[in-house]
């Protein structure tokens, strides 16, 4: 074990993170700007003299907002301090406090005074009425918060905790802090909800009421009528999750483990489905399998049976979740599929054991992590699934529905809807804590700092038929759904008229150039451009949060270490839907008021898809054996040189897989958008299902198509970006099957 030395300077950092305070406090706008940051147009628009864009040093020198002035002091005290060792108490003394006291003053004035005053009545009893207000905080208050966090943690590694390590000891706060503000926050101020009575108070009883409706827990199917929300969702997820992750590791093992020709497009056949909005995939399959779809009408002509409504209800949902999220088991399983030593493989060999026992005994378990990650993301994919539900559901209630339809429906139920999300949670969560027990304490390493030239053996024959048989059919599949869809782009009105035009995409997506320049004049572009901005920011964000915070569940232990993963699982376990109006309910009042801007969208993103790269990470890092870890640190680097220069290029799976999702995510969820979206930012979705609702089906299809050709676009030049993984193994330009 390392201890880094008490000696070691680490006063830049501190450094960097002071002139970070002061310039929040002397030189930002304090509060958030409605115009945006960096349009700079705050800089011409009376900075610093405006009280809507001055730094907080101005709105004290003007006599406004006192409430700030006591933040001078956890600022100036660092600086005391700054000529002492690391070894000395009176340092870390003082970061300690002076961060400790100086985030938690910030945090209390922040919920303190809100835009009418005093938030609370009984401050108002305590100081009397305020005459002033504050709004939402803005860079100017980030920075300064930030400032006082990372003074925190500085004292607190300066005191000893986990083993002195600066880099450690912030991450773990930073990722605390942004977890509690953005997931914990608001999906308590929801959850608050399912305890309210109608006169506005609290009572257990209303909570039992909606939690204990036969609606939510009948059993009626066992008789021949309809179960209850929450048995649909659990059987459907649990079936998801298997399903999609034999799927994933059989597209896996095809990829990596056979000689089948045409790899890169079976590949790409296996992103298409993430990258298309679901409803999409639902219309497709409505179009093929429904009363008055093309297979259904054809079997019905050649065999003279009556069509029925079969696809309507648990098949339907099933199979367009298993075509949504099967990309997601095998982004995380082909990690893992190439992560399995050759070696180890070829030493079962030696010993004499055939291709099937090598597989079954070495190979198989040691793709266990990635198994587990696959279902555990599978069966919650399903369980906060909304659009496959909405479009092929029918009379097949699920938890993600009922939800959607408390909040907008005749009825405005918020206390059904917390419910509801309470319940799924809870599944959730068992499956989070069923996955650990099943995984138990084994070690999965099969990367280390020793050469590895093997390379992995061909599937055998028992194995390789059925696989490369359910791998290619479910291909084959998924190309007609998809041929489906660019077909309906260019159909003039699906089943009525069959002319074949372009008028969608022209409508969608015409340009003009004129004197003046290039004009964007075709309906979709504002909605378009939009939705790559937010998905460009929300990508990179996303991935570095996920693969840090795997990198700390991993790699480092601490007190707290099961919470700090339980918070980071919480936000994929709550639909869409809630997490859309949780945010609206927490961030429509200070002190963080985004409600309505660009950053909303963007951080809903990042802890939506951020347990993707968790996960991701955490399979991918479960094979890297921690002594490359120990010989970089025993050379002389810190843990952050260690994570960016060891760990961070033998995650390339893991880096892609995290990029590819939250990227397309960003593009394509709706769940959450729809609540989120504002007339300045409409995103890609959001307009598609305006264009659904005005029964406009041919210019929604030919946007989705868009979406996919730039998406498919954007993923290829992700995998060119970051690479491949090269772990020193022979590469053969033919093999052979045994």
């Amino acid at each position: 074990m390392r201890v880094v030395s008490s000696e070691q300077s680490a006063h830049p950092v501190l450094i960097f993170w002071l002139v970070a305070g002061w310039a929040g406090f002397l030189v930002l706008p304090w509060y958030g700007i409605e115009d945006g940051f960096f349009g700079l147009e705050w800089v011409t628009d009376g900075y610093p003299f405006d009280p809507d864009y001055a730094p907080a040093i101005f709105l004290l020198a003007d006599g406004q907002k006192p409430w700030l002035a006591p933040l001078i002091l956890p600022l100036v005290a660092p600086l005391l301090v700054l000529g002492r060792s690391k070894s000395d108490p009176l340092f870390s003394i003082v970061l300690v406090a002076a961060g400790g006291i100086g985030f938690s003053y910030l945090i209390a004035q922040g919920f303190g005074i809100g835009i009418r005053g005093y938030s609370f009545s009984w401050l108002t009893a305590l100081f009397g009425d305020l005459s002033d207000r504050q709004f939402g905080m803005g860079y100017g208050g980030l920075f300064v918060a930030s400032s006082m966090l990372f003074l925190f943690t500085h004292g607190i590694a300066a005191r000893g905790a986990v083993n002195g390590d600066v880099f450690v000891v912030g991450a773990i706060g930073c990722v605390i802090v942004i977890v509690t503000a953005f997931v914990f926050f608001p999906i308590a101020k929801m959850l608050t909800a399912a305890f309210i009575t109608e006169d506005g108070g609290y009572s257990a009883a209303v909570f039992a009421s909606k939690f204990f409706d036969d609606r939510l827990w009948g059993l009626g199917c066992l008789a021949g009528n309809r179960c209850g929300a929450a048995w649909n969702s659990l059987f459907l997820a649990i079936l998801v999750g298997i399903v999609t992750t034999v799927l994933g590791l059989a597209f896996a093992l095809v990829v990596t483990r056979s000689g089948v020709r045409f790899k890169r497009a079976l590949r790409a056949l296996t992103v298409l489905p993430i990258i298309t909005p679901p409803f999409v995939i639902g219309l497709a399959l409505i179009l093929l399998f429904g009363l008055s779809g093309s297979v259904t009408v054809f079997i019905a002509d050649q065999f003279d049976v009556q069509p029925t409504r079969w696809l309507y209800g648990l098949p339907g949902v099933l199979i367009a979740q298993t075509l949504a999220f099967t990309p997601i088991a095998f982004l995380v399983l082909i990690g893992v599929v190439e992560g399995v030593s050759p070696s180890m493989e070829e030493a079962a060999q030696t010993l004499r054991a055939d291709k099937w026992q090598t597989f079954r005994t070495v190979s198989l378990p040691l793709m266990r992590p990635g198994l587990a990650n696959a279902f555990l993301l599978g069966f919650i994919e399903s369980m906060a699934d909304f659009g496959n539900p909405l479009v092929l559901g029918g009379n097949f209630d699920v938890l993600s529905t009922e939800i959607f339809f408390a909040i907008v429906g005749a009825q405005y139920d918020q206390g059904r809807a917390a419910v509801l999300a309470l319940v799924l949670l809870c599944f959730t969560l068992s499956a989070f804590y069923a996955q650990r027990a099943w995984l138990g304490r084994r070690s999965y390493t099969t990367i280390s700092g020793k050469g590895d030239a093997g390379v992995h053996p061909l599937m055998p024959i028992r194995l390789s038929v059925p696989v490369v048989t359910v791998a290619i059919a479910w291909a084959a599949f998924t190309a007609v759904i998809y041929g489906m869809i660019v077909y309906g782009s260019f159909v003039e009105l699906w089943g009525v008229r069959n002319t074949l035009t372009f008028k969608h995409y022209v409508t969608a997506f015409s340009v003009r150039l004129t004197e003046n320049g290039v004009h964007w004049t075709g309906s979709a572009w504002d909605s378009f451009w939009t939705t790559i901005h937010i998905a460009v920011a929300a990508a990179p964000l996303t991935a570095a949060v996920g693969l840090i915070t795997a990198y700390l569940l991993t790699r480092q232990t601490f007190a707290g270490k099961n919470s700090f993963e339980f918070g980071t699982m919480l936000s994929f376990a709550i639909p869409g839907t809630v997490i859309g109006v949780s945010y609206i309910l927490a961030f429509n009042v200070p002190p963080i008021e985004i409600t309505g801007t660009g950053i909303i969208l963007v951080v809903s993103f990042i802890f939506r898809n951020m347990p993707v790269g968790v996960r991701a990470g955490i399979a991918s890092m479960s094979q890297i054996d921690k002594s490359l870890d120990e010989s970089s640190l025993t050379l002389g680097a810190n843990s952050w040189q260690t994570f960016r220069r060891v760990i961070l290029p033998l995650l390339r799976p893991a880096i892609l897989a995290a990029l590819v999702y939250s990227f397309v995510r960003a593009m394509t969820a709706i769940s959450a958008v729809i609540f989120l979206v504002s007339a300045e930012y409409d995103m890609a979705t959001s307009y598609i299902i305006g264009r659904v609702e005005n029964n406009d089906y041919g210019l929604a299809i030919a946007y989705s198509t868009t979406l996919i050709l730039v998406m498919l676009a954007a993923v290829g030049l992700l995998q060119v970006l970051v690479g491949r993984t090269e772990i020193g193994r022979r590469m053969t330009e033919s093999r052979t099957s045994a």
